[in-house]
């Protein structure tokens, strides 16, 4: 099943259970939201989980766009990216949790072909606040799935005030065909984690209280890359479908490591994602962020071969993302902007050597001496601490 064919087995699930598809939002927040980007599926409906009325009902699915900056050193394994989908649905008051995880349960075995044998769940246990989710577990002991409690991994939270409530996850075997499932979720990786259920159920004051909602609703979250990734057998994000076309294409233009190839793979698709989204590149805010992605997959690409140069980057990889994200902008200005920071950071590269040389900073460098370098020089730590890294590896 390709990644297309899964997003619409997805939704069709779901609305032939009475859910309507809605739009799923671009990466940008609200301007009254303080975050910077869109974090997870259900951060855009944050208001009506909280009560107030949705336009198109109770019922809801979608595909929603995210972008996580905390995993950034992560990039380059097998399953962290930057800009990622989230398939969710979602009941404002309508069904309750042991519905939503029965048809999480049938759409994972039935739809998507999942054995039985090859699913565990885990589930809420309790603390001082809030007793053991028995609803969740019951439900999972009646369809038959081993079931493991824990405690500060089935609870949600997007922060230390808002929403929040139990979840249930649904995890999936990855070991090998000859393998059979052992242990637990908590004590084998080989159980990947594929869909979260949270029952959110009350909302966290600033004193740690937690008051009940007048309306507790269904949000669940299931990682499309991870899902495909599960689905089509890979070990590896990078391996599906939805990635061939940057492996295949860029390998043939540059020779890469694999973890290198792989972070320069998400950093560019990424940052025509941020791009497609009217998002343009400054010192701070969203600005840089996507300043900081670019210079990161330039900082990889030029670390062995200087020459290399984005201006080589195949078209039809901007086209087919902006067209996967459903980014209507076109692909020229994408180009552009991303050609104009290449230049930039070249330039920019060229001055902090220069300014590197000089006597006074041959030795170790104290915060006074990064404060100055970024103050008098625009030169951010970051890419002081790569200049430095590069001198040593020359001096050896």
């Amino acid at each position: 099943m390709n990644t297309d064919e899964t997003v619409r087995t997805f939704t069709d699930f779901f609305r032939e259970r009475g859910h309507r598809l809605i739009t799923g939002s671009t990466l940008l927040p609200p301007p009254s939201d303080p975050v910077l980007f869109t974090t997870s599926g259900m951060h855009p409906l944050t208001p009506y989980l909280l009560g107030r009325p949705h336009p198109e009902g109770r019922r809801l699915v979608n595909v929603q766009r995210c972008l996580r900056t905390t995993d950034l050193d992560e990039i380059g394994d097998s399953t962290h990216l930057t800009v990622f989908e989230m398939l969710g649905s979602w009941s404002l008051g309508d069904y309750g949790h042991a519905q939503s995880l029965r048809w999480g349960y049938e759409l994972l075995r039935d739809g998507f072909g999942i054995p039985q044998g090859r699913m565990y769940a885990t589930v809420f246990g309790g603390d001082d606040q809030v007793g053991p989710d028995t609803e969740s577990l019951c439900t999972w002991r009646e369809l038959g799935l081993p079931v493991e409690l824990t405690r500060e991994e089935n609870w949600w939270d997007n922060g230390p005030v808002g929403p929040c409530g139990p979840d249930s996850e649904i995890f999936v075997w990855t070991g090998d065909s000859g393998t059979p499932p052992q242990g637990s979720p908590t004590t084998d990786p080989r159980w990947v984690e594929v869909w979260n259920h949270v029952l959110m159920r009350y909302h966290r004051h600033e004193n740690g209280s937690l008051e009940p909602l007048h309306r507790p609703g269904i949000d669940t979250g299931m990682g499309l890359e991870r899902l495909v990734t599960v689905l089509q057998g890979r070990t590896s994000v990078y391996e599906t479908d939805l990635f061939e076309p940057w492996t295949t294409l860029l390998s043939s233009l540059w020779d890469l490591d694999e973890p290198s190839m792989r972070l320069v793979c998400d950093h560019l698709r990424s940052s025509i994602v941020v791009l497609g989204d009217g998002v343009r590149p400054s010192n701070t805010g969203r600005g840089y962020v996507l300043r900081r992605l670019t210079r990161r997959l330039l900082t990889t690409l030029w670390r062995d071969d200087p020459s290399r140069t984005l201006s080589d980057l195949p078209v039809e990889l901007l086209e087919g993302t902006l067209d996967h994200f459903r980014q209507t902008g076109g692909s020229s200005p994408v180009r552009e902007v991303l050609l104009d920071e290449e230049r930039r950071f070249g330039t920019l590269l060229e001055r902090g050597r220069r300014v590197l040389s000089r006597p006074e900073f041959q030795g170790p460098l104290d915060e006074g001496d990064y404060a100055y370098l970024h103050d008098t020089h625009g030169l951010p730590r970051d890419l002081v601490a790569g200049l430095l890294r590069t001198r040593r590896v020359v001096q050896r």
